[in-house]
């Protein structure tokens, strides 16, 4: 029998303690269907003093996870930590230049750091793997690296928040005002300590470009992802979306184009119907092209103890077994660098305005469109308050320029009080 996979955790919250259960709980299973024993040897944490839901008293404890991760009866360094600097970075890198294999859930270090994390594993033959930082227990990486290797993906797309999801499924179900369930959520512990990270779409960007940087073959460039958050969305788009057959949803969307590697993780419009639309609740979906296999639609829970700690697990079993992929599917080395490029592919758009209550106001918005371009596919115009009607309009296809130039002209006009709001009616 050869000798036992050694894990090293830093990190001992959720996640951490949701390795070590899978790992008490099913150790013959992962022994049968690896060939070898997994054994955890050491941890770490911030405070050993705190109460947690497992047994760690057969492993050893390091406070500094750096010591944790250059320990001699550690082969493979579980990061669960957190965070794109500081001692999750610190303690990566050295596992790395200790020769440790590094498994971890933190995407943020990965989209700020993972061209030279990549690098300096790929230089002394060790292995990073992440499954379980991007959209939970749902296997996609393994999708792209794996499945679809032989396929030139066309387009990454998906719901990859599930706190944005939450919040928009509920404010939608409830009739509930975006302020009332950002507070529900932040009570259910759903929001990161930044809610930012969430509501911003600073997480679901991370977790796209790094999508990106593996279907496409480049360097993860999350600087270079378009973000719009979902704190300008209101209960009444969402029920006048609703009205014309649509969701709305925090989308990420990356494709290559002729111009450049396009990343927005933005609100759009999707139909009601479609698997998109659908989605409720924290769950996370992604939607994988390629030019031979058409479309896949991956869809699960995007984060909790049991799905991410399912997620490490995988990655775990599969060094076990001898397999070793690049980092983003292909030797860093090889990854190109990307040319940014904003989306210009024409599509339809929902627009959303408050119209002063004037005779030919409506008419002078539909001429600014079409000075600029701009057919109307439909419109509704709601009830008059305080003097202003609310208008919504959904175009033909257009591009982003043509609204925003359209925008700039409305506020000549003289009749539209308030911030238009544009959102992007994404074909699935």
């Amino acid at each position: 029998m050869s000798e036992p996979l050694r894990l090293g955790i830093a990190g001992l919250g959720t996640v951490g303690i949701g390795i070590v259960k899978i790992v008490q709980r099913h150790a013959e299973l992962i022994e049968r269907r690896c060939g070898r024993r997994i054994a955890i040897t050491a941890v770490s944490a911030r405070d050993r003093s705190k109460t947690r839901d497992a047994d760690l008293s057969n492993y050893a404890w390091e406070s500094d996870p750096v010591a944790l991760a250059r320990r001699p009866d550690v082969d493979i360094f579980i990061e669960v930590m957190g965070g794109s600097e500081g001692p999750a970075q610190e303690a990566t890198r050295a596992a790395i230049d200790a020769g440790k294999d590094v498994v971890t859930a933190n995407k943020a270090l990965l989209a700020h750091h993972g061209q030279a994390l990549a690098e300096a594993a790929e230089a002394r033959g060790r292995v990073i793997r992440f499954e379980a930082a991007v959209a939970g227990g749902i296997p996609v990486i393994k999708a792209l690296t794996e499945g679809l290797a032989g396929n030139a993906i066309t387009r990454v797309m998906g719901v990859m928040n599930g706190t944005c999801n939450y919040i928009l499924t509920r404010m939608d179900s409830a009739g509930l005002p975006y302020d009332t369930v950002f507070e529900e959520a932040r009570q259910l512990g759903y929001l990161e300590a930044d809610p930012n990270l969430d509501v911003g779409g600073i997480d679901a960007g991370h977790k796209l470009s790094l999508l990106a940087a593996i279907a496409f073959g480049t360097q993860v460039s999350f600087d270079a992802v378009d973000l719009e958050g979902i704190g300008r969305i209101s209960i009444d788009d969402i029920r006048r979306a609703g009205d014309m057959g649509f969701k709305i949803k925090l989308l990420g969307v990356a494709q290559m184009t002729g111009r450049g590697l396009e990343q927005r993780m933005s609100p759009c419009l999707v139909p009601a119907d479609s698997p998109l639309g659908q989605l409720q609740g924290g769950t996370n979906m992604v939607v994988l092209e390629g030019d031979s296999v058409g479309q896949i639609v991956l869809r699960g829970p995007g984060a909790g103890m049991g799905p991410t700690a399912s997620a490490v697990m995988a990655d775990v079993i599969e060094i076990a077994r001898g397999c070793r992929i690049s980092t983003f599917g292909q030797p860093a080395s090889t990854l190109a660098v990307p040319v940014a490029a904003k989306a210009t592919a024409p599509a339809p758009y929902y627009l959303r305005m408050e119209l002063q209550d004037k005779p030919g106001a409506l008419a002078k918005i539909a001429t600014v469109l079409g000075e600029n371009g701009i057919s109307i596919d439909r419109m509704r115009q709601y009830g008059h308050d305080a003097g202003t009607a609310p208008v919504l309009i959904v175009t033909h296809k257009t591009t982003r320029d043509a609204i925003d130039h359209a925008f700039r002209g409305f506020a000549a006009t003289g009749v539209v009080t308030g911030v238009p709001v544009a959102f992007r009616i994404e074909a699935v």
